[in-house]
């Protein structure tokens, strides 16, 4: 038997129903179902909060798009493993779909065969910011005006540009921003820092690949306001002139092996584009 917490958007009627039927099946199956906060709430049920660090659970389902499994790993003052039933569009980051998942979950058991992803650390003139699972994303707070950057890779200048942002991802977050900017697609079992300029200045000025054991520092020294975007998620004003360094998070995300390759989901994701 295992503890599930479903976690959901509540926005649309049929993530809700989903939830509810779901929480159903996997009782039936004889697993410990919770909820979190706001579906319970929409269901009428007691609910749990991820961030709560006495909470526990030994799967988390969530039920929506790309955005909804990010800002569960956000929200948890420790990593669970996570799976994610398709609600949204395309959802790089979700493995089951919905007419499929409660038979694929009932049937799970402890041990669960697990898959870590790579997180990234982000501190701004030595403040910590957070963490991100996709990418952290520098931009100007001014449409239309270019940020000058230079980049330093352990403490040695790599290069300096003129682009709208940057973007420092993950190997998840490859097929995220990054894509769109122009970025490689790349393996999540492969660890490494991914740079894309955004609209550089210069055609020269390409996407780069680091190793993850890398420090990453990026030197804003261009007099324009900017901005520093967590998946997508949260946002800080970083001012001007601003030092960002970029690290492997020591706590990878969890995420459930459901025993689809990598590049099958890509390409089944990419058709849907």
């Amino acid at each position: 038997m295992m503890k599930v917490c479903i976690v959901s958007r509540v926005d649309f009627r049929e993530p809700v129903e989903t939830a509810q039927s779901l929480g159903w099946m996997l009782a039936d199956a004889g697993h410990e179902v919770v909820y979190e906060d706001a579906i319970a709430s929409e269901l009428g049920y007691s609910g749990v909060s991820l961030s709560d660090p006495l909470f526990s659970a030994d799967l988390i389902v969530v039920l929506g798009g790309d955005g909804s499994v990010l800002r569960a790993v956000r929200m948890l003052s420790r990593q669970v493993p996570i799976v994610g039933v398709n609600q949204g569009r395309v959802g790089f980051l979700t493995d089951l779909e919905r007419d499929h998942a409660g038979e694929v979950l009932s049937g799970l058991s402890l041990p669960l065969p697990v898959e870590p992803r790579m997180r990234i650390s982000i501190e701004c003139d030595g403040r910590p910011m957070g963490s991100a699972l996709n990418e952290a994303v520098i931009v100007t707070s001014r449409p239309a005006k270019m940020l000058q950057f230079e980049t330093f890779i352990n403490g040695r200048k790599s290069t300096e540009f003129r682009a709208d942002g940057l973007i420092v991802g993950t190997p998840t977050g490859s097929t995220a921003y990054a894509m769109s900017a122009g970025g490689p697609i790349v393996d999540p079992s492969i660890e490494a820092f991914v740079l894309v300029p955004l609209a550089p200045f210069m055609l020269s000025s390409r996407p780069h690949l680091f190793s993850s054991s890398s420090e990453i520092e990026v030197r804003l020294i261009s007099s324009k306001p900017s901005q520093l975007v967590l998946d997508g998620q949260v946002q800080y004003d970083i001012g001007e002139e601003a030092s960002l360094v970029v690290r492997k998070s020591p706590e990878p995300a969890l995420f459930l092996d459901v025993g689809r390759s990598f590049f099958e989901k890509v390409e089944q994701k990419l058709r849907l584009l």
